[in-house]
This record gives structure tokens, C-alpha cells and sequence, in this order.
């Protein structure tokens, strides 16, 4: 073979191993990088129906994009999601909507084009359709939501008003025979301090002759605040048992017992299986003119050992220990674990709703805590001997007593026997209304509207 033919022939190799190499390693790339389309696989469908709205979620393996729009006549809301292939998963959100659901009639779902799925719901009424995506936390991957808000909600003072069927006497006018000093909270705008409190001298008389008893004839108003909801499921026990449904049947109890008095009335702000925001949470307590606000929970800890009950209020300066703290930033994660609209979000209003936080509310909150403490303590022992404080969002209704409950330890396996347990659950709500009367017997509500 003569040396040019060599030459000619290596050449010839050395191209077709490049070649090789070549074709080898775009292969293993390929095998390493997933393609950009491949399509997102929904991993789970859930709905939360309400009074309040109706949510749906698909959870999924990636964020995925979306349009919307609704069609009237009937009314409708048209959903395309793209990069989708139609699943059995998703097909199983068809049979999620429940007969009951105050929102939907039904849902269709149906591979719209190549790689774009739509869904179409079929709606009972109008909506304002929030549709939006959560970044993963905690168990949860990739969620896509889509909160279904009735177009005229219906007026929550007036519900409950509409609902009462209380005793005549009280019922009929709403009497008022003491007037206590109404303190009324107007924010400094312009300088962005603190706001003042102002108390009005035409009603800082009091009939020092008048019963204390006699104070309670007008409505009072209970705010109950079951903790978690809907995709928050809150703690959970070692036997299966989630905080969400503990404290709501814990709340409902409660309810029925406080209607029970000729002179009491009760709004949950939550009466079902359902996520409501921690500002919410404030604002529906403020919107029925609470005289007092309860967020009600079940504690859990690393440790399974630990044990007790307890109550804490608002802090403006810190938290009272590293405990109360840690639970604090806990329970504060709620609205990123059930998911918040932050696009719909008012985080001013929010800073603003802290701010107007008084001193004259905690003091309020602590005389509250301290009564209900001591009336649980006759049931549980005790997890601290005090009321403990902490910066806890739920509290920070500004003109509103406001506690939190932590009615046991669910990660404890024996206070979680007693959390499911019928007998503890109807004790604690006992012996929660025995100090709501204790502390309305020294600290009667203040004077309001009559219609209120």
C-alpha cells in the first residue's frame, strides 16, 4: 500500500470516529436532558367547596401556563392549559364536583389541540375567577388553583342577624343600658405613626347603679376561628388525625353551646373543609363587629413527649419564649402552605391592619387568655402556667380581644386520643364558654349600633 493510500485511509478513520463521537454524545445528552416538551403530568386533583368561594387545585410535576375566560348565557369559565396531555388523573377532577357545590354545576375536560388541555366549568351563578400558581412548599409540588368568588357575596352582618333566634327580650331591640366609652382608632395617614386612641366624652358617663349583669343586654358577638382548612391540613397526629378537623369540630360544639345563651351569637370563619387566608380570617371577625376573637388550634412538636395546653396573645415587642416564637412563624406559614393569591394580595392594607395594633387590645387579650387558661386547666394540664405572647397574624385585629387556643398536643399519641374523642372535645368547648361568661362578667362589651 503506498503511503499516500495510508494517509487517505487513517483520514477516512479518524472522520468516522469523530462522527461517532460525535453522534455519541448528542445521544447521551439527549438520555440526560428530559425534553423541553415533554409534556407536565398532573399528580393530583382536589376541591374545596364554600360558601365562600369554591376552589380547585391540580397539583403537577411543573408550572404550567394558562389562559381564561368566561362566556355568559349560561355562564361559564373556559380554562386552556398548556403543556398538558389529558390524563386519568385529570378526567378524575369530573367526578370531584360535588351536587352541593354553591359554584359549579360541572366540569368538562378535553385535550383542546396538541398539548393544550381545556377545561370548561359550567357555573350555578357569576364569578370572579382568580386563577393563579404556588410555587412548591412543604408536601406540595407545583399547584395550579383556581378560586371561584361569587359576584355579590352576601353581607355577613346581615346573615347574621337574619339567622338569630334569640331570646325575645334581647332579640327584639338589642337594649342597651350601660354605655361604656367607645374608643374609636383613626390612623395617621400622612406621618405613618401609630394611630391614637380617642375616646368620645359624650359617652363617658356611667351608671355606676347598673348591675354588671344588666350589661350584657345587647348581642354579643363571638368570633371563632378554627385553625388550617382546605389544602392547609394543619399538624398532623401519629394516628392519622390533621389539626383542620379536630379544631372545626372542636368550634362547631363550641357554637352550639354559646347560642345557647339568651344573649349570644357566633361566626365561624370557617364552617367546612375550606382555606381562608390568615388577614381574612381578621377582616370577617371585623365585618360582624366582634366583641371577641378565638383562632382555635391543636399544637404539635418535634418531640412526641411534649404535652398541655395553652394560650397565647398578640405581642407588639417579641415573643414571650423561643416556644411561643417558633410556633408563631409556624402557624404564620399557613398562606404560604394553603395557598395565597399574592396578585390579589393587599400587603399594604395587611402592614397597615398591624399597625393598628393597640396596647389597649393585648391588655384586653391577655385578661381573655388568662381566664380561658385557667378554666382548660381544670380538664388538661397545662403546657405553660401563663398566657404567652407572640406576633401571630390571626391576632391582629386591632379593636377586637383576640387569643389563641392551642387545645393539645396532636403529635402527642395520648392528647391525640383525646383531641378525636368525643367527651374531650364537647369538655374544651364547655369550659371555653364558662370563661367567655367569666370574663364578660368583669369586662362588659362596649356600647354598639343597636342594629349591630
Amino acid at each position: 500500500m503506498s503511503r499516500t493510500t495510508s494517509l487517505r485511509t487513517q483520514s477516512v478513520i479518524a472522520k468516522n470516529r469523530r462522527t461517532l463521537l460525535k453522534a455519541g454524545s448528542t445521544l447521551l445528552i439527549s438520555v440526560l436532558l428530559p425534553s423541553t416538551a415533554q409534556a407536565a403530568q398532573i399528580l393530583a386533583v382536589r376541591v374545596w367547596p364554600a360558601a365562600d368561594y369554591t376552589r380547585v387545585t391540580l397539583e403537577n410535576d411543573s408550572e404550567l401556563k394558562t389562559s381564561h375566560f368566561t362566556v355568559k348565557d349560561p355562564e361559564r369559565l373556559v380554562v386552556d392549559i398548556e403543556g398538558l396531555e389529558l390524563n386519568p388523573t385529570l378526567k378524575q377532577l369530573v367526578a370531584k364536583i360535588q351536587a352541593n357545590d354553591p359554584y359549579i354545576k360541572q366540569v368538562r375536560v378535553g385535550q383542546n389541540r396538541p398539548n393544550v388541555v381545556r377545561l370548561v366549568f359550567d357555573l350555578k351563578e357569576e364569578i370572579n375567577p382568580q386563577v393563579f400558581t404556588l410555587p412548591p412548599v412543604g408536601s406540595y409540588q407545583h399547584r395550579l388553583v383556581f378560586d371561584l368568588y361569587p359576584v355579590n357575596p352576601p353581607d355577613p352582618l346581615a346573615a347574621l342577624i337574619e339567622k338569630g333566634d334569640w331570646h325575645t327580650d334581647i332579640g327584639k331591640e338589642f337594649a342597651i343600658t350601660k354605655v361604656n366609652p367607645r374608643v374609636e382608632i383613626k390612623p395617621d395617614t400622612q406621618s405613618g405613626t401609630k394611630p391614637e386612641t380617642h375616646v368620645s366624652p359624650a359617652t363617658t358617663e356611667i351608671d355606676k347603679n347598673t348591675s354588671k349583669t344588666s350589661s350584657l343586654n345587647r348581642m354579643i358577638t363571638i368570633a371563632l376561628d378554627p385553625g388550617h382548612g382546605g389544602e392547609d391540613p394543619g399538624a398532623m397526629g401519629r394516628g392519622g388525625s390533621r389539626e383542620k378537623d379536630v379544631v372545626l369540630a372542636i368550634a362547631k360544639r363550641l357554637k352550639a353551646k354559646i347560642e345557647q345563651q339568651p344573649n349570644m351569637r357566633v361566626m365561624l370563619t370557617r364552617d367546612a373543609d375550606y382555606f381562608v387566608p390568615l388577614n381574612i380570617r381578621v377582616q370577617k371577625a371585623r365585618n360582624v363587629q366582634a366583641d371577641l376573637f378565638m383562632s382555635i388550634h391543636a399544637d404539635a412538636f418535634v418531640e412526641s413527649t411534649a404535652r398541655g395546653s395553652s394560650v397565647f396573645v398578640l405581642s407588639e415587642k417579641g415573643a414571650s419564649s423561643t416556644a411561643a416564637r417558633w410556633l408563631a412563624n409556624k402557624e404564620n406559614a399557613a398562606d404560604l402552605i394553603g395557598g395565597v393569591n399574592l396578585k390579589g394580595h393587599d400587603k399594604q392594607l395587611a402592614s397597615v391592619l398591624l399597625d393598628l395594633s393597640t396596647t389597649a387590645q393585648i391588655n384586653d387579650s391577655l385578661k381573655l387568655g388568662k381566664v380561658i387558661l385557667g378554666e382548660i386547666g381544670g380538664i388538661n394540664r397545662l403546657h405553660k402556667g401563663s398566657v404567652e405572647q407572640a406576633g401571630f397574624a390571626v391576632l391582629k385585629a386591632p379593636d377586637i380581644p383576640s387569643i389563641l387556643i392551642e387545645t393539645a398536643f396532636i403529635s402527642n399519641p395520648e392528647e391525640e386520643a383525646r383531641l378525636t374523642d368525643d367527651v374531650y372535645q364537647d369538655q374544651m368547648a364547655e369550659v371555653i364558654l364558662k370563661g367567655i361568661k367569666k370574663y364578660f362578667a368583669k369586662n362588659p362589651p362596649l356600647a354598639k349600633n343597636k342594629l349591630a
